[in-house]
């Protein structure tokens, strides 16, 4: 079994290149605006879960998928030719709300400092 930094290092490599095909390689409209936020391949190299998220957020998010389904058996093939593995593994696709989650988050809290700001200047007025 490979170390734990020879497996990031896989995973690293694979996000990479991943996100370089999906750019120039896949002219797939269902993948346009998506970008690649994690890669995790198990201990075994029998799978490698490759999370994704997209700029316009969730509301895309089944039909990136499908359309990630369709194009996993070039994507591997392509990944295959990339990368000196002897076995490598399958790909499977999940959506990460993290990116989404963060930005509603930071406007929240830039709604609360606008709000704070609005309170100490009702403070100085009076």
């Amino acid at each position: 079994m490979p170390s734990k930094l020879r497996l990031q290092r896989i995973a690293d490599r694979m996000r990479q290149e991943l996100s370089e095909m999906t750019i120039r390689e896949v002219n797939d409209p269902r993948l346009a605006g998506i970008f690649i936020t994690d890669v995790k391949v198990d201990r075994e190299l029998a799978y490698a879960d490759i999370f994704v998220s997209a700029f316009e957020g969730s509301a895309r998010s089944a039909e990136i998928l499908t359309g990630l389904a369709h194009a996993s058996g070039f994507l591997r093939h392509a990944l295959a030719e990339r990368m000196d593995l002897r076995v490598f593994p399958r790909l499977r696709f999940h959506w990460d709300p993290t990116p989404e989650n963060a930005d509603h988050i930071e406007r929240l809290l830039a709604s609360l400092r606008e709000e704070a700001a609005h309170t100490q200047e009702k403070k100085g007025d009076e």
